[in-house]
């Protein structure tokens, strides 16, 4: 597969927010407050230090978030009416394997997260900081801090990677097709290690792409999402043939 394919799944991605902007804005556009609420929520509970791990681990469940958005890129292909009930309804169809996938990255992200944590621990020992400010203060200035991000950047990049190979292909597809989660998951990583260079490069787009929307206080998720969501449906009908 030639190197420049994710470009391409990006311009489809954009030409499907383009003839649905509406539904695919609105369906971005719930994950602001969302985020914000949980971030808030975290922060007033005193478990700021969760926003950072559970941020970075969004990517690891986007495939499944993105049920709905796959959805209007195929009644689009289809000529079939969009509208976000049916985007909505999406994930009725496949119910049960699309459940089975979503557990998996749900402990995907369960044990990014816990590896996180126990980083933290091992860098700056069991006591969180009181308050945000002091937390940012000792990941971004302290002498551990940069040992640590790098060693978390590390590990998170391994765990996202294993994740990408499994959900790249296999979330679109069980919404697609009639099939079983293990024939998805399958049929993604022979397809992510078949195309390792173009899906490296899709991945890394995918990386900036989420970075740019989470780091504008989650507002960029309202574009962002749709635009990767709509591309990644283009990316399964690029590598899995009908």
């Amino acid at each position: 597969m030639r190197l420049d394919r994710p470009w391409v799944w990006l311009a489809l991605g954009w030409r499907d927010v383009a003839r649905a902007p509406q539904v695919s804005l609105l369906y971005g556009a719930a994950l602001v407050p969302a985020s914000l609420a949980l971030a808030v929520g975290l922060s007033a509970a005193g478990m700021f230090y969760l926003i950072l791990p559970l941020a970075c681990g969004f990517m690891l469940v986007g495939p499944l978030v993105a049920v709905g958005l796959y959805e209007v890129s195929r009644r689009l292909a289809a000529g079939e009416p969009v509208s976000l009930g049916a985007a909505v309804r999406a994930y009725s169809r496949n119910a049960v394997q699309l459940s089975l996938v979503g557990l998996i990255l749900a402990l995907a992200l369960l044990f990014w997260v816990r590896t996180a944590l126990l980083l933290f621990a091992l860098f700056f020992g069991l006591q969180p900081p009181v308050d945000l400010r002091g937390f940012i203060d000792l990941v971004l200035f302290s002498t551990a801090g940069l040992p640590f991000l790098a060693v978390g950047t590390l590990a998170g990049g391994a765990i996202a990677a294993a994740v990408f190979a499994i959900s790249a292909v296999s979330v679109p597809m069980l919404l697609d097709r009639d099939c079983d989660v293990f024939t998805a998951v399958v049929t993604s990583i022979r397809a992510v290690t078949l195309n390792w260079r173009a899906m490296t490069g899709w991945a890394a787009l995918i990386a900036l792409f989420t970075a740019a929307g989470l780091s504008t206080a989650f507002i960029g998720l309202a574009l962002a999402m749709p635009l990767i969501a709509h591309a990644s449906w283009h990316a399964y009908k690029d590598l899995v043939a009908d």
